[in-house]
Formats: structure tokens, sequence, C-alpha cells
């Protein structure tokens, strides 16, 4: 996932600074968004606060009923928010499943929150001391911060946002300058409820404005690169806040000698492409066994070269245009560099421009070794590497390589057999015969291994919890004891 860096600074005289907005199909800029002021984010951050002092107040079946109100003000607005999401990314169906994920995502955290708030208010335990009993009170984060991507906009601006305000918390969001046609019809849905239109705000610019937000706040959400995540991590530790960092990947496959090779084909192929590959649980490099190799590059060069770009037609298709400008140079480099060094392109391996937007057939290469930068940064593209690999032990050693750890995926005949391997993966999550589950299961807490991040979970009942601090009130029924209690001899 990639993020324009965090900077310092918002202009020499502290003058709105506009940022013109490229229309991922066209090519041209439609759109223009005004980078808020470090005055502006100090104005919200403080009206936030004030609002979240009653919202933390409010009862659980109070905020559960406002946190409904909003998903059903968001389902009425679904059709204007899916259309601004369709212009941020140059995709129709994955805005629609994206705007149904956020209601999903509300309505499960609405129902989850009580019961978790509820078994953290731990009333007069005992304790050691029979005179003395403990309660122990979650208190919210007063303000959460969340700095948010371009691939998924709107997703990835709530994901953490909605647990948090289900925790009682008031939250700031600055999602990418890079898509942000989402958010005026996000917020005119939020105002319909005016409870968490209090406690919600977004501000927008680029990464000076993320770096102003930081100094903000008293919890910071990440999700981006790695290199812009290390300066969001400096940055929230010379503030002394906490940080939540999701960051790179470079997911492997391992596919098994006893795995069906062309269904595991089918399964590399979709799950390395689906949003062009700009998502953080796409595949990055598939290792397969020796003795399939041969059907499997068959069946996926087969299959590659029958997908069709979503051009010019918005109604039909497989796969968009790359969101971001600058990320269709980085694939292609990245191919590029490959092919320098000796890999051979099987399919596609060069960025087409089509109307203005820049698209890629899905690439699938072989003939890859450990120095090209293919198979050691994130791609973030189309693009599918094949490896091939002799024993279980040598595709442990292949997919363990390297600086990421986010999520993997083992293809065999059995899922025991793919269990087997995945268990030694260094990653947070692995798909057994499947590929890229991470993106549509929420409900069990993983981590980000290596440099893919830092952080608690933000799935599971961690994505509410890490914004919780704990206050414990210590009861003593007896007296006091005196000081004497202390002294080095009797008195």
């Amino acid at each position: 996932m990639r993020t324009s860096d965090i900077q310092v600074g918002h202009g020499i005289d502290g003058a709105v600074r506009a940022l013109p907005v490229r229309n991922p199909r066209t090519g041209k800029s439609d759109f223009t968004l005004d980078c808020a002021s470090p005055a502006t984010i100090r104005a919200s951050a403080l009206k936030l606060r004030e609002a979240q002092t009653l919202w933390a107040s409010r009862s659980d079946g109070e905020r559960t009923d406002a946190l409904l109100r909003w998903a059903a003000a968001i389902d009425d607005a679904a059709a204007s928010i899916t259309s601004a999401l369709t212009k941020d990314t140059g995709r129709r169906r994955l805005s629609q499943i994206e705007t149904a994920t956020v209601t999903q995502l509300i309505r499960r955290w609405a129902a989850r929150a009580p019961g978790l708030l509820g078994r953290q208010r731990q009333m007069h335990q005992p304790t050691a001391t029979p005179s003395i009993s403990t309660t122990t009170l979650p208190i919210p984060y007063s303000l959460v911060g969340i700095i948010s991507p371009w691939n998924f906009p709107l997703v990835l601006s709530l994901i953490d946002a909605v647990p948090a305000l289900a925790a009682g918390c008031a939250v700031l969001i600055k999602p990418s300058e890079v898509t942000p046609r989402f958010v005026n019809p996000l917020l005119e849905a939020t105002r319909r409820v005016p409870e968490i239109a209090a406690i919600l705000d977004v501000v927008q610019g680029d990464g000076a404005t993320g770096a102003a937000l930081i100094e903000q706040v008293d919890y910071i959400c990440f999700t981006g690169s790695v290199a812009t995540g290390r300066k969001v991590a400096v940055a929230a530790a010379q503030a002394f806040i906490p940080a939540s960092l999701e960051l790179g990947g470079k997911d492997p496959m391992v596919v098994l000698s006893s795995a069906d090779p062309v269904q595991a084909a089918a399964t590399a192929l979709r799950a390395s492409i689906v949003n062009t590959g700009q998502a953080c649980q796409s595949i990055e490099c598939v290792y397969v066994a020796r003795p399939i190799a041969k059907p499997f590059l068959t069946a996926l060069t087969d299959a590659a070269a029958q997908v069709q770009l979503n051009y010019p037609d918005l109604e039909h298709g497989d796969i968009g245009p790359f969101i971001f400008e600058k990320q269709a140079s980085i694939v292609q480099a990245q191919i590029d560099d490959a092919r320098a060094k000796g890999a051979r392109v099987l399919t596609g391996g060069s960025v087409q421009q089509l109307g203005g937007g820049l698209y890629l057939m899905p690439t699938v290469m072989t003939g890859l070794t450990p120095d090209m930068a293919l198979m050691s940064e994130e791609t973030f593209g189309p693009v599918i590497p094949v490896v091939l690999f002799d024993t279980p032990e040598e595709a442990v050693r292949l997919a363990n390589q390297g600086r990421y750890g986010l999520s993997a995926a083992v293809l065999a005949g059995t899922a025991e057999e793919a269990e087997t391997l995945g268990a030694q993966l260094e990653v947070g999550a692995v798909s057994i015969n499947d590929g890229s589950l991470t993106g549509i299961v929420w409900e069990a807490e993983k981590s980000s291994f290596k440099e893919s991040g830092l952080g608690p979970s933000r799935m599971g009942d961690s994505g509410l919890l890490r914004f919780l601090r704990k206050r414990l009130l210590i009861r003593q029924t007896a007296a006091p004891a005196p000081l004497a209690v202390y002294a080095e001899s009797p008195r």
C-alpha cells in the first residue's frame, strides 16, 4: 500500500494549498483538493475532543444505536459514495463491494462492542489482601488519528475508525490525496447521524497534513508503505503516543506437488490480480513444486492471456487501471529490471496507456533471481513471478526470505498437508488451499511479522481493545496502615 510521504510544513505563509487530483481512467485532473492548514487541524481536534466526553459517557446501547443508524445512512447514500469511489479508483464492482463492506463493518462492531466493553469492566475483584479489592474501568483514548491509503479508500479509512468509535473515542481521518472524492458523500451521510458527526471528522491533504495530524491526536493508525510507516513511527514516538502500523507485503504462495495444478493456477491468478494487484494481501510470488510446474505454468499463462482489461467499457472486464500514476511506473521498472537481469516474460509485461488510463495485463514471469527488485520489493501490481522448488524445505526457505511478513498462502492435496507447511511461514496469516483470505476474514486476530507492521492486530477483538486504557480503582475497606508498620523497630 502507498501513501504520500509524511512531511513537515504547510506553505510558507500558511495559505491554503490546492492539489489537482487525477482521474485514473482518463488521466486528467478533474478534481481539486484543498489541504487543511495546521490551524484547521487543531480546531477540528479540539472540537472532537470536546464532543468525545459526551460520546464516551453514553451507554453501550446508545452508542450501538447511533452506529446502526450511521450504517443505515451509508446504505441510503451507497449510490453516491460508490460513484465517487468509482471516479477515485477507476473500478465499479469493487467500489460497490467496498461500500457494502463498510456497512457490514459498522454493524459487526455495533454488535460486538457492548460485550467486549462489558467484560473489560471488572467490579470489586478480590486481591491477596482480604481488605483490598479492585475495579477496572476501560478508558477510551480521547482522539484517534488515521492516515489511510488510496487502494481501498473507504474501507481503509474506516477499518480502524469504526472500532475506535465503538470503543468511545473520537476519530480524525486523513485519507489519501490520490483518492479524495468519496469524502464528501461519506460526510453528507454521516451528518444524518448527529452523534457520529460530532465525533468523526476528515481533514484533506498530503504528507504535511498527515504530519500535522499526528501532533494533535492520542493514538495514530497508519496504513501504507514501510518507508512512510517508519516516518509515522518516529513522529508518534516524538509525540509520545501509541501507533498501529499496517505496512507493505510481499505475499508468497507455495504450491505443493499434491495440488491440482490447474486449480492452483486459477487461484494464483485471482489472488494476484484482483484490484489490479493493488492490495496488501495480493500474492506477489508463487513457488511451485517442480513436478507440476509445466501444467501449472501452462494453465496460468493461458488463463492470464484470457483476462480482459476493464476498458473501454466500465461495465465489462476483469481488472481496471492503476489508481496511482506513480505506481504504474514502479511496477514497470521492476519488470524491466528483472527482464534485463535474465527473467522471462510469459504474458503481459508492458503498461499500456488507454484513454489516458494506465493498464497492465497479468504479467507471468520466470527465471527470477533474488537480486531482482521484483523479488525483494513490494510490487503492488498484477505481476506473478513463478519460482520452482524441489523440496518443501526449500519452499519454506524461499518463502521466508525477505523483509516482509504480512500473509501467505499454501495449496496442497489436503488441508492438513498445507497447514503443516503453512505453520512454518514467517507471516501473520496463511490462507490454506486458497489465496488472499485475509481480505475477507476479519473476525480472528493476526499479527504483522517483520517489516509489515507494528502494534496490536486490527482484526479480531484487538481491533477495538487497543483503543482502551485501563484505570484501576483500588478499594481499602480496613483502616489504612499506620507508618509504624514500616518502622525499623517496634515503637
